[in-house]
């Protein structure tokens, strides 16, 4: 949107910012800077001070489909982002729904690649598949509530922050599992296996 590309670039005037040169055109008197080369410079260089494995404290500074945007504490020139997969052992639909704007959470970092720093809310939770066998047997009985629908199947919320699937086979058809499944209903099913 050219108008509040503009409206942005208004609030720059009179101000004074760190750019670098990137082009230089004597023919027509043109200079081209950058300040972002800049900012990307600043980043690679605080970066520095941190590592794989380290956790971090952090405010949730953006919230996308795909996963959150986490601001350093300490270092607040610095953003990084949980992909989804990162949230939790669980599957999650909206990340939304888990956290809110400006919490601060403590997060680990597992990569930094070209500049980008990748977090994990999850690398900081007991991974609750390491002791399935304690909670769940193959055969067994168990009460969960319907999560999510996918193209396969359903997801089922067990509790224990499990989540198993149940094929879209079992019913003949999507029509058919969504005439006889409902989102957050109840039901009972049997465990036909496990495979953590």
């Amino acid at each position: 949107d050219r108008k509040k590309i503009l409206e942005e670039l208004k609030k720059l005037v009179n101000q004074e910012i760190k750019v670098k040169i990137i082009d230089i055109n004597s023919h027509t008197n043109k200079l081209i800077v950058s300040e972002y080369d800049v900012v990307e410079q600043n980043t690679k260089e605080l970066l520095e001070q941190y590592n794989v494995g380290d956790i971090i404290k952090g405010i949730v500074s953006g919230v996308a489909d795909f996963g959150i945007f986490i601001r350093f504490v300490d270092q607040p020139a610095i953003e990084g982002m949980i992909h989804i997969s990162e949230i939790d052992h669980c599957l999650i639909d909206n990340p939304r729904e888990i956290v809110k704007m400006n919490e601060e959470l403590q997060v680990k970092i597992i990569e930094i690649k070209n500049n980008n720093v990748y977090l994990s809310l999850k690398a900081l939770k007991s991974n609750p598949w390491e002791n399935i066998d304690e909670k769940f047997k193959q055969g067994q009985e168990v009460s969960g509530a319907i999560y999510k629908f996918n193209p396969f199947g359903a997801y089922i919320d067990l509790g224990h922050n499990i989540q198993g699937s149940i094929h879209v086979a079992e019913f003949g058809g999507t029509e058919e599992m969504k005439n006889k499944l409902k989102i957050g209903e109840k039901h009972i099913f049997i465990i036909d296996s496990i495979k953590p």
